[in-house]
């Protein structure tokens, strides 16, 4: 079995070839050809959870993530994981990799390939909300979809909105409405059980991107979430925590115009008209985190990368 650390991921991982993988994993899953369970997960208390993501599917093979979300962390990411994959013709275990890496850059890829599908194809106006890892990891895959003019970052702490700002060369904000305002899509990549962004903040045909997780609440405005054309990763996004949103939480399935896959396909239209509000709702599937992971392996092999070690020895 080869173990690969973060650093290794971190190297192996092709952030443009994420996009790609990404893109064929949505359609297979919204094709029906994909095993994926609901997540599961285990709450330590108030503290957090541990979810457990098992999937197969034809293009990337068998795996599964265990990752753990506490938002209370200070001094380490609230989101850690470690990622299995199995040979899918015999079930034996052929890598073990850090998650956390890929949690971040597959989430933030997800979003970045709604966004190609969805945004106005002159979008130049892009907000980031938040500070932390997720605004980092959106900031590099957004890149990769559109020539922005301009990026805006806003948070609750004006000064780590001023360091991200400077290190990502774009324009620190005041306020989640002064970045919300006049941008033509916004990416919310908080935690915040309570809405960073506001349905009257919103310029016609704007998109918005969410990718926080809360267990009640969120980050969208209900009315923007009423109001959108709503774009999800699978219709069981709109079951209640831990395996759907808790923005989308009672709407019934056909709430939803379309799953991504849908999009990538051609099954289902995206953005019909440019005045249009479009929404995607991201909860984190298990697809995204084996597609990603194979991306890695095959890397990591092609390269010779990783420790090589014997779980225990096969007798035939």
């Amino acid at each position: 079995m080869l173990v690969l650390t973060r650093a290794d991921v971190e190297q192996l991982l092709d952030l443009d070839e994420l996009v790609d993988a990404l893109a064929r994993a949505h359609e297979e899953l919204s094709s029906g050809s994909v095993s994926m369970p609901p997540r599961i997960a285990a709450f330590a208390q108030d503290a957090g959870l541990l979810g457990a993501m098992p999937a197969y599917l034809p293009s990337a093979g068998l795996g599964c993530k265990l990752v753990t979300l506490f938002p209370g962390n200070t001094d380490r990411p609230t989101h850690q994981a470690a990622i299995m994959l199995f040979d899918p013709t015999n079930g034996s275990p052929v890598a073990l990799m850090d998650g956390t890496y890929i949690t971040e850059a597959r989430t933030a890829g997800a979003a970045a390939l709604a966004a190609r599908l969805l945004a106005r194809e002159d979008a130049k106006v892009l907000a980031i909300l938040g500070t932390g890892v997720q605004a980092r990891a959106h900031a590099r895959a957004f890149a990769r979809v559109r020539d922005w003019s301009e990026v805006r970052i806003a948070g609750r702490d004006a000064a780590k909105a001023e360091e991200l700002a400077a290190e990502l060369g774009a324009t620190a904000c005041g306020s989640f409405e002064e970045a919300v305002r006049g941008a033509d899509v916004v990416a919310a990549t908080t935690h915040s059980p309570e809405p960073v962004v506001r349905r009257e903040w919103l310029a016609p045909g704007t998109h918005v991107s969410s990718v926080g997780a809360t267990q009640s609440g969120g980050e969208v405005d209900p009315a923007i979430v009423a109001d959108a054309t709503l774009v999800v990763e699978t219709r069981a996004a709109v079951a209640p925590p831990p395996a759907g949103a808790a923005e989308l939480a009672g709407l019934d399935e056909s709430a939803v115009h379309a799953e991504l896959g849908e999009l990538v396909s051609g099954a289902r239209p995206g953005r019909t008209t440019p005045g249009e509000t479009t929404l995607y709702k991201s909860v984190g599937v298990a697809v995204q985190d084996v597609a990603a992971a194979a991306l890695v392996l095959a890397a990591a092999r092609e390269r010779g990368t990783g420790l090589t070690i014997e779980l225990e020895e096969i007798h035939a």
